[in-house]
This record gives C-alpha cells, sequence and structure tokens, in this order.
C-alpha cells in the first residue's frame, strides 16, 4: 500500500477526476475526506470506496469560502490527527469553443479567479496544518502548455499559468517545513466529458496529438497522483508530473 494511515482531503471528490483519485487514494489505504458542493455525488463516490472496503468520510462545502474550508481542514485535522495529502480538483467554470476576440470580459476572467481564489484557498488550509508536523504533500491538477493551434480554450491556459505560478511560490515557502507541492499535467481526461459526441471528438484529437497514440484515463490520472502522495515520492516537489502522453512536451 501507498498510503496507509494517511490522511487524505479531495476537494470536488464528487465528480470524475476528483472521484478517481479519491478510489485510488482509498485503494493505497488512505483515509479520504471528501469534499464538493453536491452532497448525492459526494455519497455515490463515498459508498463506492467503502464497498471497497476503504474508509472515506464526506463535507458538503463550497472551496471557494475560506471559512468554510479553514472550518472543514480544522476539523479533520482534530479528528483524524493531522492532513498529508490535499488535492484541489473542482471545476473552475471555463468556457471553450469562443474565441478571444468575441468572448465576454466574465466568461475569460471566471476560470482565472477561480482557479487562483480556491488554489490559495486550500493550499492555505492544508499548509497551516502541515507545517507544524513538518510534512504534506499539496497536489494541482492542470495542463500549463502552449495551446494548441484551432482550439479556442478561452482563460483556460490563464489559469493554469497562474496555478503553476501559486506552486512555485508554495513550493519556495513550505519546502523547508517538509511539505511538498506537485502538479499533475495531463493535457485533457476524455472520460471526464460528460456529453459523449463531444467525448469521442476530444479523445480523437488528443489521440492524434499525443506521442503514445492515446489520451491519458481517469484511471492514468489517479494511479499516479497516489504515487506521487506516497512517501515512495518523497523527493518531489517544485514540479509538474506529466501524464498525457506527450501531448504537452517538456
Amino acid at each position: 500500500m501507498l498510503l496507509p494511515e494517511k490522511i487524505a482531503i479531495v476537494y470536488g471528490g464528487g465528480g470524475s477526476i476528483g472521484g478517481a483519485v479519491a478510489r485510488a487514494f482509498a485503494r493505497e489505504a488512505a483515509r479520504v475526506y471528501l469534499a464538493g458542493r453536491t452532497q448525492a455525488n459526494l455519497d455515490r463516490v463515498a459508498d463506492q470506496i467503502r464497498s471497497a472496503g476503504g474508509v472515506a468520510e464526506t463535507a458538503q462545502l463550497d472551496a471557494l469560502d475560506p471559512e468554510a474550508v479553514d472550518r472543514h481542514a480544522d476539523a479533520v485535522a482534530a479528528k483524524a490527527g493531522g492532513i498529508d495529502i490535499s488535492f484541489n480538483l473542482i471545476s473552475h467554470g471555463d468556457v471553450q469553443g469562443t474565441p478571444m476576440a468575441e468572448m465576454d470580459v466574465e466568461d475569460y476572467v471566471r476560470p482565472v479567479e477561480t482557479a487562483v481564489r480556491t488554489t490559495f484557498i486550500t493550499a492555505r488550509a492544508a499548509a497551516r496544518h502541515m507545517i507544524p508536523q513538518g510534512s504534506g504533500v499539496i497536489l494541482m491538477f492542470g495542463g500549463e502548455g502552449d495551446p494548441p493551434r484551432g482550439y479556442n480554450l478561452g482563460g483556460l491556459q490563464t489559469a493554469f499559468h497562474a496555478m503553476e505560478a501559486m506552486r512555485r511560490q508554495l513550493a519556495t515557502e513550505l519546502g523547508p517545513h517538509g511539505v511538498r507541492t506537485v502538479t499533475l499535467r495531463s493535457g485533457g481526461v476524455p472520460e471526464s466529458i460528460g456529453d459523449e459526441e463531444q467525448r469521442a471528438a476530444i479523445a480523437d484529437s488528443i489521440e492524434g496529438a499525443s506521442l503514445l497514440g492515446r489520451a491519458a484515463t481517469l484511471d492514468d490520472v489517479a494511479n499516479v497522483a497516489a504515487f506521487v502522495a506516497s512517501d515512495e515520492a518523497r523527493t518531489m516537489t517544485a514540479a509538474t508530473v506529466n501524464v498525457s502522453s506527450g501531448t504537452l512536451l517538456d
């Protein structure tokens, strides 16, 4: 087991990527705390984890609300004895497909503001508990890179670049306290897209652009996340982990 006795908070744990990561963490013996806005989705993932013999608890909260996030993190740390892993996987409300020259200001700015706000809030909450214990892992999920030609990604890449700037600063400040910060870069996970037709089209485009001829799956992302969060990866910080099948080049 990669994560025995680890305490992990997964924000957006009821979503497709968040749920996959939470299940992988639990499979590797972490105790998982799922947080998000929709209780039914959190309960569904928690039931899956428990059915497989894992341990999961849920909390309905808005990861853009600093007071709610702080209260939850404090409660988890008080009950479990600390926080070892924090992974924010909430959606950023990005609008894709519209050229920037035709885009509303709010649609462009929304994902940037959301990503920066929620990443800062949840990382800060985790860091306040990780610093005293001298250990911990804060994970981020993005895909920062050069936008491919023919795609109108709106503010998504701007949001990812902002998250990477924050991750570098966090790594510098938290490293002396034994806290690691790492970003997973996927280049897109078609399974996470609800619309079947859109999912197939995006899968085809990613597979055609990747060096391995395939796109990352939910399990691919989750398995790498579990490894990076584990003590097996204790030397990894201030870094990105590329799980894009070569869609993104380092």
